[in-house]
C-alpha cells in the first residue's frame, strides 16, 4: 500500500460516515505505511479519539466483541477489562491500554487540511447544507469563489457550478500530503456561475467605489476648512484632527493623511 491509498481509502470512510466521525485504532494504523500515518497525525488529518468503549475480547478463541469496563484510574495506570458472559470458566479478562487507543477523522478535519494546504482563510462560521461543508474563498486568475466540500457519491471540492473529486488533487511527496493548488486555481476559473453570497456584483462593486471617493473628499473638504482655520500645522497635525471627526468613518489619521490632499 501507498501513503496516497491510505489517505484515500480513510476519505472514502469519512465520504460514507459524513457527519460522524471515522474511528481507527493502533492496529489499523499498523496496516498503513509509516510515513503515512506520521503525515496524517502532524497534519491533523487524523487527531486523537476518545478510548474505545468495546473491543475484541482476548479472553479464549471466540472473538467476542464486548464491552470495556473501567476502574477507577490509579498512580500507575487505568485498569479496563472485559466481563465474559459466555463461558463459565473466563470471568474478567484484562484488557491493555493501548488496544483501547482510537484516532478519528471527520469532514470538518478534512476541510481544515484543505484550507491549510491552500493557504486559504476558513469562514468564521460553516454551513452545513445538503452535505456541503464551506471551506475558504480560493482565488483563480479570472475570479474569486467560495470553495466548498461535498459529499455524494465521493469527497468533492465545489466551487461555483464546478467540481471535482477530492481524490484527484491529493498527493503526497516528501513525507507531506498536499493539494494541487493549480488544479483548484483551474477549478474556480471553470465556474460559470457562482454563489452571490461570495462573488460582488458590478453594482455593488461600483457602488462601493462612490462611497470611497465621497469619503475622500469628505476628507479634503475637512483639511481646507482646517486650513482656514489654523494656518502654518503640519499634515499630520490636520490629519488627526480629521481623524477624530465623524467623516473619519473610523479610519487612522495616516490613512486620512494620504488621501486628504488629492
Amino acid at each position: 500500500m501507498k501513503a496516497i491509498d491510505a489517505l484515500l481509502g480513510l476519505l472514502e470512510r469519512v465520504n460514507a460516515c459524513r457527519d460522524t466521525a471515522v474511528l481507527v485504532n493502533d492496529e489499523d494504523l499498523l496496516q498503513w505505511p509509516k510515513a503515512a500515518v506520521k503525515a496524517m497525525k502532524a497534519q491533523k488529518l487524523i487527531v486523537k479519539a476518545r478510548p474505545a468503549t468495546s473491543a475484541l475480547c482476548p479472553g479464549c478463541e471466540c472473538n467476542c466483541v464486548m464491552p470495556v469496563h473501567n476502574l477507577p484510574a490509579t498512580a500507575s495506570a487505568q485498569a479496563s477489562f472485559i466481563v465474559c458472559d459466555k463461558r463459565d470458566d473466563i470471568n474478567r479478562v484484562p484488557v491493555p491500554a493501548a488496544k483501547l487507543i482510537q484516532w478519528q477523522c471527520s469532514t470538518d478535519l478534512v476541510c481544515r487540511f484543505v484550507a491549510s494546504s491552500l493557504g486559504l482563510r476558513s469562514p468564521a462560521r460553516k454551513a452545513d447544507i445538503a452535505g456541503r461543508w464551506e471551506i475558504g474563498i480560493v482565488c483563480g486568475d479570472k475570479r474569486s469563489q467560495m470553495l466548498c466540500l461535498e459529499a455524494c457519491d465521493t469527497l468533492m471540492l465545489v466551487a461555483g457550478s464546478s467540481r471535482v473529486p477530492l481524490s484527484e488533487c491529493i498527493k503526497f511527496h516528501e513525507g507531506a500530503y498536499s493539494l494541487d493548488a493549480v488544479q483548484i486555481r483551474r477549478l474556480a476559473d471553470s465556474a460559470t456561475t457562482a454563489d452571490d453570497r461570495y462573488t460582488p456584483s458590478n453594482a455593488r462593486r461600483e457602488a462601493r467605489k462612490l462611497d470611497t471617493k465621497a469619503m475622500y473628499e469628505s476628507w479634503r473638504k475637512a483639511y481646507r476648512e482646517l486650513q482656514k482655520k489654523r494656518p502654518g500645522k503640519s499634515g499630520v497635525w490636520y490629519s488627526q484632527q480629521i481623524a477624530k471627526s465623524d467623516v473619519a468613518q473610523g479610519r487612522d489619521a495616516e490613512t486620512i493623511r494620504k488621501h486628504m490632499k488629492k
